[in-house]
Formats: structure tokens, sequence, C-alpha cells
């Protein structure tokens, strides 16, 4: 998660309960991480601690939570250990193979979902029942498996993605810039508009099909898996009818034609060099378009996430896991729920443009308001007014196997070489059958 960051700690924020009992947190309004714990006398012990490429960005912060952990927990050391997202599902699949995962895992919940599978991960449901209730609910439920009772994490931190546009191209498109798309139509409209503006020499939008299309579905309403979350249902006449959509734009020329294949770093890039005009994605990108295209991000405007006709809204969730076998569990239910809480995480939040998963955090000022009327304060609003509606769209089972056997099919639909219906169907098959292993 190479691209959130800073820190500044503001008024107190309600506190979150976070000791722990026996092997479960024991509901304390006190923020020390699990000091008193009831019955169990102080915490004690090594928790090992590892997250997904924070190093070295939010090395200060990081380690001074901890820091601050350990003080207030002086029987407790915590060792906190960052690996590159790059082979970090197949390290943490060798991992739990050799039994050494470590106390505490920072994980989104489809890298999380194959080891869930294997009942890996404490049911927070249970183990953190007396703060369940201080977190957003949607962020809560992204932790559950469909089918299944229980949640295997904590949410920790959340974005929710804003539509980003270059105000320049809209102008050179005759588009009003201060009224950006809100809807797929509109999306496909002002794309099209765009691209025929562009001639070639800029587009309107970028397809980052592995980074939206099974997210967009869900968005209007598809339904993506059965109840028992094992089969695939997104095959209906609702997703053929925007599939024909989206093939319709790309031969209508409102993608770049080499686009298809390529991912969301693309469509970042693109937006930085001006080739595309429209960029739905998290307010946490506009730092890295402020660092790589600082004339880019003067142009930039933002408005809300791209909806359906219900306005349903997606949030993206990290969450902290941990394993059953950790032989200091209680320990590590104290720190998890340490770093997660209310304070620390609206911390977190003051250093990147990402949400705290605390709903209490959300209510501060620092969300609620326009700020210094920056672009980033508008979309670090926006972000949060959706959040608290937003749920976790793309379920757990959507794991990188059953993208690439889904977006295959998508990708030969927009080439016209399977039609939109056929496509889905066959999506849906090769989807289920990646699942049924």
């Amino acid at each position: 998660m190479p691209s959130f960051r800073g820190l500044r700690l503001v008024a107190a924020v309600a506190v979150v309960g976070s000791l722990t009992t026996a092997c479960g947190l024991g509901g304390s309004s006190d923020e020390t991480g699990g000091s008193s714990a009831s019955g169990k006398g102080p915490l004690k012990g090594t928790v090992t601690f590892e997250t997904l490429q924070l190093k070295p960005t939010f090395t200060k912060y990081v380690e001074g939570v901890i820091g601050d952990f350990e003080k207030k927990n002086p029987g407790v050391k915590v060792k906190w250990i960052d690996i590159p997202f790059q082979g970090a599902q197949e390290k943490l699949t060798a991992d739990a193979g050799a039994g050494t995962l470590p106390d505490v895992v920072n994980l989104n919940p489809q890298f999380a979902q194959p080891l869930e599978n294997k009942g890996l991960f404490v049911d927070m449901d249970s183990a953190a029942a007396k703060i369940k209730g201080d977190y957003v609910p949607g962020a809560w439920k992204a932790f559950t498996v469909p089918g299944r009772p229980g949640s295997y994490g904590i949410p920790w931190y959340l974005t929710s993605e804003v539509t980003m546009y270059n105000k320049g191209l809209f102008k050179k498109a005759g588009l009003d810039t201060a009224k950006p798309p809100t809807t797929f139509d509109d999306l496909l409209a002002d794309g099209k508009a765009l691209s025929e503006a562009g001639k070639g020499s800029f587009y309107g939008i970028h397809p980052a099909l592995e980074n939206r299309f099974i997210t967009d579905l869900a968005k209007q309403g598809v339904p993506l898996l059965d109840a028992d979350g094992k089969k695939w249902t997104f095959n209906t006449p609702e997703a053929a009818a925007y599939l024909a959509k989206l093939v319709k734009a790309y031969k209508g020329g409102v993608y770049p034609k080499d686009s298809l294949t390529q991912d969301h770093s693309k469509e970042t890039e693109a937006y930085q060099a001006g080739n595309i005009g429209l960029f739905p994605s998290g307010p946490n990108f506009l730092t890295i378009i402020k660092q790589n295209a600082p004339k880019i991000a003067e142009a930039t405007g933002v408005g809300p996430q791209i909806t359906g006709p219900e306005g349903i809204t997606n949030m993206s969730v990290m969450g902290l896991l941990v394993p059953k076998a950790s032989k200091n569990q209680r320990a590590a239910l104290a720190f998890a729920s340490y770093m997660a809480n209310s304070k620390n995480q609206l911390a977190f939040s003051k250093i990147v443009t990402v949400l705290p998963s605390v709903s209490k955090a959300l209510e501060n000022p620092y969300f609620t308001a326009e700020g210094d009327g920056s672009v980033d304060a508008q979309a670090r609003r926006i972000s949060a007014e959706q959040i608290a509606k937003a749920q976790s769209l793309v379920p757990v089972q959507y794991d990188d196997r059953v993208k690439q056997a889904v977006l295959a099919k998508i990708q030969l639909a927009l080439q016209g070489k399977l039609g939109p219906k056929k496509a889905l169907d066959e999506a849906v098959a090769a989807a289920d059958a990646v699942t049924a292993h």
C-alpha cells in the first residue's frame, strides 16, 4: 500500500475499548491497549507485527505507536516487520504452512481470504465484541465471509473513491468544470466528449478493469455471489447491458486503444501525463499526482464517487488480523486494537488522505469541513461523507485468481470477440471453477 502518508493529533476523540480478557478484548474505555485486562494481570510476551509496504514513509508513525503501546504495557515487546506488496500473498501462505505467521498481520480482505478459508484467524466478533460497535459497520463487515459466521479482522484504515478530473481538458471538451460526472452514464458521456475533443492527443477514461469492473457491477446492484458464497452470479441481463455500454465506449474511442490489459498504475500514469481527463480513484492518489505532476494537480478538480441508481458507494479496507496459533494471542489482540483505536487512526489520517474506521473519529472537524479549500480538503470531506454508508462491495472470494479468470473474458468482450452475455456466462463459469478449488 505504497501510497498512504502525515501526522498530527488534535482533539480527543471517543475512546475505543481495548482491554483484553483471556483471549478477547474486555471492553475497557482507556487506550492502554490492554494493560489492565480483567483478571489476567499485565500483558507480557513478544508480538510480531507484519505490515504491507509501510516503510519508510510511515516508519516514524508506526514506531511511535509501538513505542506508546510498549510504554503502557512494559511486559510486551513488539517486533515490527514490513514486507513488500509484491509476493506478500505467497510469503504469508508459506508462513502459514510453516506455522510461522506473525502475531498481528496487516491485510486487506482479499489478501486474507485464502488463509481465512483455512480457519487460521481469530474471530473478532467474539474476541473483540466489546469494540465492534465503535467501527464503521461496512468496514467491520468487510472481514466476514459470505455464508460463514464471524469476522476475522479489526478494520484499520479506509479509503472511499472520489472522481478526480482535469479541468483544463474539461474546458477543451466544452464540459462544465464545476460538474464532474456522478453516474456511470455521465462518466461514459463525458469520456466520449473528452476523447472526441482530444482527437487522439488525450482520451476520456482509462478502463482499469482490474480495479473497477466487478466493483462497478456491484454499485449498480448486480448480485456477485449467491447466499452461500460459493457460486458467482454476476451474469445478469443488467450486467450484460452495462458491459455492452463498455464495449460501445471502447469501439467509440473513449478508452485508449492499448489500455485493455493495463492496470491501475498505468491509469495513474495516464492521468498524470494529461492523457486522460477522468480518474476515479482513492483520494490518497492526489498526493502522488502532486509529487509527480504538479501542473496536472493544479488543474485537478474532485467530485463524488461514481454510483448507480441506488447511490451505493464502495470502500477499500485494510485490517489487522490475529492468527489463532499466536503464542501471545492476548497481547496480540491488545496491540491490534490499540493500533486501530480512534486516537491512533485519527493521527494516521492526518499523515495521508485515508479515513479512520472508527465512527467517532470520522466526526472530527478535520473530515467534515472544507478546511483550507484545497482539493485535498474537498476530497477528504467527500470521502468521509461517503464512508458512513459505504460498503466493501467486492467479496473476499474475488481474489487474484478469480479476477484474472473474469477479466480475460471481459477483455474479449471489449475486443468484440465475445458478446456481452456470453462473456459474462463464461466469466462466471471460470470464476466458479477457481472458487471451487
